[in-house]
């Protein structure tokens, strides 16, 4: 499977009022999301993350809830935060909520799962 594009989907909305009600939820302790914890420090993007991205062989494109696109959409229902890969015509999860969790907020431990979970898909 040749990978043409990966999308991150935060479990978040995007755009000021979503990005509001993120942070306000994060405070009150009734909103999270791993994936953010792992390409963010507060509220910029880590340095690590944007050197690991760049060192891919594949664009990932991070994208909130309501960025998505009808098809990518249909597949993360329910399922986000995750990573889709595409290939071919084909979109799959292959790194779900709780495969991010396990990362521990950590960009390295995210790059191997990511490579992990893509030999296991090219295996199938």
């Amino acid at each position: 499977m040749e990978v043409k594009r990966a999308y991150g989907i935060y479990h978040a909305d995007g755009g000021i009022l979503g990005e509001l009600s993120y942070v306000w939820g994060k405070i009150r302790g009734t909103a999270h999301c791993a994936l953010c914890d792992i390409t963010h420090k507060g509220v910029s993007m880590k340095k690590e993350w944007r050197e690991m991205s760049d060192n891919l062989d594949f664009d990932i494109e991070l994208l909130h809830l309501n960025e998505q696109f009808p098809e990518l959409e249909k597949i993360t229902l329910g399922k986000t935060p995750c990573v889709v890969v595409s290939h071919g015509e084909n979109l799959e999860i292959i790194v779900d909520a709780d495969d991010l969790e396990e990362c521990k907020k950590s960009v390295n431990s995210f790059r191997e799962t990511l490579e992990s979970a893509l030999r296991s898909a090219l295996t199938e």
